[in-house]
């Protein structure tokens, strides 16, 4: 999976500039309707291409955007392992290249300084991927590097991402309700994660168990509830849900607090009431 970690608070605005390479395809946009029925293989290849290239390096910048403000938003953060930006910028020089050799007919010379000049200009306009982990430091002080920190982050959220798109197969309003308040309190313990990374290791036990449950038994009302409308079913779900989201809760408030919470107690009471529920 990519890197998912995200929420409301650290959501970053669309980086709507990438869209200025866009730009750049648009001209040939012609000649891709033309060309087709010259029969001429190479420049079909040619201008098929350079469009290809532009539109490549727009979506490689866009992305890269996405990635670098979601690091400077957060205040333990890894590096972007895929280097977007620097793809986005290649493949834009490389549609300079080929549209100024192959389809201007300019020199192999001119159109490689070119093709230099545009991955330098878009580097020089969107900057470079972040390259360093931030506050490694400090979070070594807990005992964690930054990468273990994201890794935790990320593996939560992908849960919590997954809990919120099979509740809009949910129909019902107050059980969707319901699962909104757990993505945002489960957030909420996240939140405390990235800020104190001591309790890292108490969270995200915490975190994997109880997500997985709200996961499990959510995708698995969402895919049965529409064949099967008893109200048993409802009823035997909307009680596992209350459970998970009282219990989030309480985490969230021990968290704060810097207070011990009885895991071994809490994940026995939710592994029970799924297995008598049958709505896993």
């Amino acid at each position: 999976m990519p890197e998912v970690y995200k929420h409301d608070k650290h959501k970053p605005r669309w980086p709507g500039r990438a869209y200025l390479l866009y730009l750049l395809a648009m001209p040939l946009l012609p000649a891709l309707f033309i060309v087709p029925f010259s029969g001429d293989l190479v420049k079909l290849v040619t201008y098929y291409g350079a469009f290809a290239s532009f539109v490549a390096g727009a979506r490689f910048m866009k992305a890269g955007l996405v990635a670098e403000a979601e690091y400077h938003k957060r205040k333990i953060a890894a590096p972007p392992k895929t280097p977007r930006k620097l793809l986005g910028s290649l493949f834009t020089g490389a549609g300079a290249f080929i549209c100024s050799w192959l389809a201007m007919g300019h020199s192999l010379l001119f159109a490689g300084a070119l093709g230099v000049m545009a991955v330098a200009g878009a580097t020089l306009f969107y900057g470079r991927d972040p390259k360093a982990p931030k506050y490694g430091e400090i979070v070594g002080g807990h005992g964690y590097t930054a990468e273990e920190v994201m890794a935790a982050l990320t593996e939560a959220e992908e849960k919590i991402a997954s809990i919120e798109v099979a509740a809009r197969d949910i129909r019902n309003p107050e059980l969707t309700n319901r699962l909104k308040r757990i993505a945002r309190r489960a957030r909420n313990i996240v939140d405390v994660m990235e800020d104190d990374p001591g309790g890292l290791r108490r969270a995200r036990r915490f975190l994997n168990v109880y997500l997985d449950g709200a996961r499990r038994v959510t995708e698995g009302y969402a895919r049965t509830h529409r064949r099967s409308e008893a109200a048993e079913l409802e009823n035997n779900f909307r009680n596992v849900l209350t459970t998970i989201e009282d219990v989030f809760e309480e985490q969230h408030q021990k968290l704060l607090e810097h207070d011990a919470l009885d895991l071994d107690v809490q994940i026995d009471v939710l592994s029970q009431q799924l297995k008598k529920q049958g709505v896993s």
